[in-house]
């Protein structure tokens, strides 16, 4: 790399840490920026993975006010993380890269609707338990585990717009605060990002210079992420998740 891309490079790895803290889809950063310098797009996506870890844990240490009394839910959906995420980076290795083209704008696309419309659906819900007497269960019940285990696996192969599936899957079914739930999905972006890279580092070919870069640039990224996000209204940071889920869903589709 030249001065330039590795700045640039940098650049990407500071951002990504950041959007990733707020919302998620910091690949659409960095993925494009280690491909314009030249590298293979499996190698890209594989240093991309292993930069991104020190940031995914920077956001969720930035955001450890909110996971307090989650333990619980976290050990739980973490599990279903773990799981995913190790197949998604097997599947990345196994398949062809056009094997989600077709079904991720799509996910993303209906993600956004459950964030959009999160507040009256959850609002609906409640009054439908108020009726019936039931309660909802602490940690999203089967169905979340499912969940998060599905897009965990769209994690390990790729990971653009993941942020808004763990969001969308948790606003729906979890009777949380936005922010409290952004804290766990920072924690599962962790968890993700770094079953991946350990699995990727005795198998796949990646490159060093991409992931120093990337890990030091999104770390300080996950830190700057952290102050601002838990800044953010529920409507505002719902908004910044609407857009940048948006953003993703156009760039997948015309690339």
């Amino acid at each position: 790399m030249s001065i330039w891309e590795m700045l640039a490079v940098f650049a990407a790895g500071i951002g990504a840490g950041a959007i990733n803290t707020i919302v998620g889809s910091g690949t659409l950063i960095t993925f494009p920026v280690l491909l314009a310098t030249g590298l293979p797009p499996i190698t890209a996506n594989v240093s991309n993975a292993l930069g991104l870890v020190p940031g995914s844990l920077s956001g969720a240490i930035g955001y450890r006010r909110e996971l307090k009394g989650q333990t619980r839910r976290v050990l739980r959906l973490g599990s279903a993380a773990l799981a995913g995420g190790l197949i998604g980076a097997i599947l990345l290795l196994a398949l062809p890269s056009e094997a989600f083209d077709a079904i991720v704008p799509v996910l993303i696309a209906l993600a956004l609707v459950l964030v959009l419309f999160q507040p009256r659906i959850s609002a609906a819900v409640q009054r439908r338990r108020e009726r019936t007497g039931s309660e909802a269960h602490p940690d999203g019940g089967p169905a979340l585990l499912v969940g998060l285990t599905l897009a965990s696996m769209y994690g390990g192969y790729f990971g653009a717009a993941q942020g808004v599936l763990y969001l969308s899957l948790m606003g729906l079914l979890l009777d949380d605060s936005l922010q409290r739930i952004n804290a766990v999905k920072n924690v599962l972006g962790a968890l993700v990002n770094g079953v991946a890279a350990v699995f990727f580092l005795f198998v796949a070919e990646f490159d060093w210079t991409a992931v120093l870069l990337i890990a030091v640039g999104s770390t300080l990224g996950g830190q700057i992420g952290a102050k601002v996000g838990r800044r953010l209204k529920p409507a505002v940071l719902r908004g910044v998740i609407i857009a940048v889920g948006v953003v993703a869903i156009l760039q997948l589709t015309l690339k």
